[in-house]
């Protein structure tokens, strides 16, 4: 009758969930809306403590008194932001003036670079007439190749003033939309408060989950959840030091190869390759896509060349480097590191590619540790399938009693002991 009851009333909310989907999609996405601040300021507390812990215990840690009990959080907090920030404007203040510098050079360049190339075709037409046979019927009657390819760098002169004149509405209607801009900045600013809370009193609130935890939940429920809740958190903060410890290589490796091979910005693109390089696996491209463009400028031949280093770099560094500098900072092999970015890109993009290298490790390790507890728990009962532990089947008391594992001679080695006698 329980069940009866159960499976009507679970009847009921589905025909309930779909009667009302679109509500409860809407309350869904409003509720996502008011607690994405409050997720976001968890992320950043989550990675303004690694440094704060190690400024905490490693550089204050022996600083011991009563000042040291008040000041210590607020200075390791402090010191902290002031690390994080210090990284962003660096990053910001190398790469941000030299881009906007090569965008303006190319925007010089681009008419030199039209005339070089209607030049060198009106050459080739003259080299190779038949050529203007074969794209005859590409050019206006009467027109060479050389000056259907002039009014082709009128065409793109007018393109360009086309684009910049789009650049002024797309700047209209990002003022348009500064509303949402303002909201974002909000947002922002909630979040960053939050975080602020929880590093401040990150014990106090842990208590406090511990001690709810243990009121409403059985004992064995609340170990697991315990256990469960710091294997994440050993995963993702040892996530997160590797990924560092592996942009800090490969931004180096750059800097080094392209310092000996002359190529220019070095340094800046360096520096870029690394921040990028934080996202998993395809960070390292976008940096790549820059850095071919600030090269392109300055020496064309030398972009071409950046980009076949970058692929050569790219194979160590997602064969070599990154599943062993990531994959043993989780715990996790280098095929299920692979696996784990492709299916968080695949699925949540960016967000993905974080998130999932530590929650798939963290599943390896539960189900590495339950298939370990039950091969151990199956050797220990000898795995005989009758319930007598460390005794071969057929030698129980009813088949006459106990026989040991080193006297007992199966039919087959009898056999051969009787054909090595003949």
């Amino acid at each position: 009758m329980r069940q009866i009851r159960n499976l009507i009333l679970f009847a009921a909310v589905v025909v309930l969930c779909v009667m009302y989907s679109g509500q409860i999609v809407r309350w869904i996405f409003l509720g996502i809306d008011i607690l994405e601040p409050f997720a976001v300021g968890g992320m950043i507390a989550f990675v303004l403590n690694l440094p704060m812990k190690f400024v905490e215990e490693r550089l204050l840690g022996r600083w011991k008194g009563k000042a040291a009990d008040k000041l210590r959080r607020p200075l390791s907090l402090l010191a902290a932001i002031v690390f994080v920030a210090v990284l962003i404007v660096i990053v910001v203040m190398a790469v941000l003036p030299q881009l906007g510098r090569t965008i303006n050079d190319l925007g010089q360049k681009i008419p030199e670079f039209f005339q070089q190339v209607v030049a060198w075709l009106g050459d080739l037409e003259r080299q190779y007439p038949q050529l203007g046979q074969y794209l005859g019927p590409f050019l206006d009657s009467g027109e060479s190749l050389e000056q259907s390819w002039a009014s082709m760098d009128q065409l793109a002169a007018r393109l360009m003033d086309f684009l910049k004149e789009g650049g002024v509405s797309v700047i209209t209607t990002t003022i348009g939309v500064a509303s949402g801009i303002i909201g974002t900045f909000v947002k922002g600013i909630i979040s960053f408060i939050f975080a602020l809370y929880i590093l401040a009193a990150k014990e106090k609130l842990a208590d406090q989950g511990k001690r709810i935890l243990h009121a409403f939940a059985p004992e064995k429920v609340e170990k697991g959840t315990l256990s469960l809740c710091s294997l994440l958190y050993r995963n993702f903060s040892h996530f997160i030091t590797g990924q560092c410890v592996e942009a800090v290589i490969i931004g180096t490796i750059f800097v080094i190869t392209m310092s000996l091979f002359r190529m220019p910005y070095a340094v800046m693109i360096g520096v870029l390759i690394a921040f990028t390089a934080l996202i998993p696996v395809v960070g390292a491209f976008i940096g790549c896509i820059l850095g071919a463009f600030l090269i392109l400028v300055d020496a064309p031949e030398m972009a071409f060349w950046f980009v076949v280093l970058f692929l050569i770099i790219q194979q160590i560094e997602g064969n070599l480097i990154y599943p062993r500098v990531v994959g043993e900072s989780v715990g996790l092999p280098a095929i299920w590191v692979l696996a784990a970015v492709s299916v968080g890109g695949s699925l949540f993009g960016f967000a993905g590619m974080l998130v999932f290298i530590p929650l798939v490790s963290t599943g390896y390790m539960l189900l590495r540790d339950e298939v370990n507890a039950r091969n151990r728990r199956r050797e220990a009962s000898g795995d005989s399938g009758d319930g007598n532990a460390g005794e071969i089947p057929g030698t129980s008391e009813k088949d006459g009693g106990p026989v040991s594992k080193k006297a007992e001679k199966t039919a087959g080695e009898e056999r051969r002991d009787k054909g090595e006698e003949v």
